[in-house]
């Protein structure tokens, strides 16, 4: 069962999509990275690239994002996100979009959006989280964090980002970026 695991939605379990089509998060590994950022969550603006349940773009609004961009190819898993959105009462403050996420960026960027917070969990081993980063990386404002999830095996090239770190549970990874101006 998956669910918020803090902030004003706290314990609010969350609908996935049936079968192995989309890999929810590992719950602790979702721990480990929002305590990491936990204090730099509100007032951010968050991407879900990749939402799948829309767990991951949830968790940051309920702990004092202030909107999120929910994108997901597949209209089914789509369908779950919004429905999680209804659940939790976020409809106001969230946008979704059931595009390729080359397509999602292209129109962040014509629509000169800047999210401050990208939460990118493509599947493993097909070169969706490097060529998202690459082509995020210069729409990002400064101290906008980006946090992958891949395989363990896989390098998240960094595209002039830099790496804060690494958390890994079993096969699975996630790297967390910032964008800052080195002096």
């Amino acid at each position: 069962m998956m669910r918020i695991v803090a902030g004003t939605r706290r314990g609010k379990k969350l609908n996935t999509l049936p079968g192995e089509e989309t890999r929810p998060t590992l719950e602790r590994l979702k721990m480990a990275l929002f305590s990491a950022i936990q204090f730099e969550l509100a007032g951010r603006y968050v991407l879900d690239l990749f939402a799948g349940s829309g767990q991951l773009g949830l968790e940051a609004l309920s702990r004092g994002a202030v909107r999120c961009w929910f994108n997901d190819s597949n209209p089914a898993a789509l369908d779950v996100v919004k429905s999680n959105i209804r659940s939790c009462g976020f409809e106001n403050i969230v946008k979704e979009t059931c595009i390729d996420y080359k397509m999602c960026v292209k129109m962040i960027e014509k629509e000169k959006e800047r999210p401050s917070l990208v939460f990118l969990d493509p599947p493993y081993r097909k070169g969706y989280c490097a060529d998202a980063v690459a082509l995020l990386a210069p729409l990002l404002p400064e101290g906008a964090l980006v946090a992958a999830e891949t395989g363990a095996d896989e390098e998240v090239p960094l595209y002039g980002l830099t790496l804060r770190k690494e958390y890994r549970q079993g096969t699975v990874k996630i790297t967390l970026l910032e964008k800052r101006n080195e002096k």
